[in-house]
């Protein structure tokens, strides 16, 4: 099935695929050749896998000098102006309404069994892969080899996700070879890491299988099933926009975006909003550059901290939220 290499003593060490394509970079050059077989031991041991055939897939593996270029600049780092630019668009907009009345009656049904609006899972899926239409040009392998391979920064998490990957594909019985994906291994229409799969995809339409890339059921459900397992709370809030008076709400500027101040707390350190809200409610303060000298001010709750559970980030978590509201709107 797989490429025998040449002597064990090479198995120890880098898998000659990876040896040959590493690029000249500081990040690739810092590789330890015994990471890998490491990691092979560690499957073997812990998972059963056995340790030829795992080492004559990663020997098919590709290091990418295009994937460590891109995880170093993700969109998320733009400010705020300008990322929501990428997602709040005509084109998306439209997309989305399209996607919803391809999908009514399943978006329905996820709604009602997870409690999660059909638009916020349209926006997860339009944000992620513009409704299916990009899952991703990478084989999955290749990106989780590269990034636990080749990326000491991430190194630790990527083995992981890699071990997830090997441990889905099994389970699944599916080819590890043949699996698309994003430069960081995220797979499918809703854009799951492995990890993820394995712990939320659902077989939402009941064929037997879980096909995130090209079953829209299972995409939607498996995003429904996802915010409802980290703690969606239906009917709740999302964001408020606010405004500011004072210096107090200064402290609360940066902070972590699990929400942690109740509505009378916010109220007392300097926060306005423009409706009242349950008292024992809790909020995070989010500042957003708007390209101008006046930052935008929102309070997250609940539901915005679960929806930076998918990207843990304020500005990701706020275009699906945007996305969204426009996507109902026009519809």
């Amino acid at each position: 099935m797989f490429f025998r290499l040449f002597t064990y003593s090479l198995i120890a060490g880098l898998s000659l695929g990876l040896i040959n394509l590493v690029q000249a970079s500081a990040s690739a050059r810092s590789i330890d050749k015994q990471d890998i077989q490491i990691f092979i031991n560690e499957m073997a041991r812990e998972h059963k896998f056995k340790r030829n055939d795992l080492q004559e897939l990663l020997d098919k593996a590709r290091i990418h000098q295009s994937i460590l270029d891109a995880i170093s600049r993700p969109a998320e780092a733009k400010p705020w102006y300008k990322y929501r630019t990428i997602f709040l668009n005509q084109s998306r907009i439209q997309g989305g309404v399209k996607f919803w009345n391809d999908n009514a009656l399943i978006l329905k049904r996820a709604s009602q069994r997870y409690g999660v609006p059909a638009e916020i899972m349209v926006a997860i899926i339009g944000v992620e892969t513009r409704y299916g239409r990009h899952k991703g040009s990478f084989p999955v392998i290749d990106s989780l080899a590269t990034l636990a391979f080749a990326y000491p920064p991430r190194s630790e998490f990527f083995k992981s996700e890699l071990k997830e990957f090997l441990l889905m594909t099994r389970e699944e019985k599916i080819d590890p070879l043949k699996q698309m994906g994003s430069y960081a291994g995220a797979m499918g229409m809703p854009q799951f890491i492995s990890s993820s799969f394995r712990n939320y995809a659902v077989d939402f339409d009941d064929d037997g299988f879980r096909d995130l890339w090209n079953n829209p059921a299972d995409a939607i459900g498996s995003v429904a099933n996802y915010f409802k397992r980290h703690g969606w709370k239906k009917g709740q809030p999302v964001v408020a926009p606010v405004k500011t008076r004072g210096k107090k709400f200064r402290q609360l500027v940066g902070k972590e975006l699990k929400p942690a101040w109740t509505y009378p707390k916010l109220k007392k350190l300097g926060i306005i909003f423009n409706k009242t809200y349950p008292k024992d409610l809790k909020g995070t303060l989010l500042e957003l550059d708007s390209g101008t000298k006046h930052p935008e001010y929102w309070v997250g709750w609940q539901n915005f901290y679960v929806i930076s559970r998918y990207n843990h980030s304020a500005h990701y978590s706020m275009a699906v939220y945007q996305l969204a509201q426009e996507i109902r709107k026009q519809r």
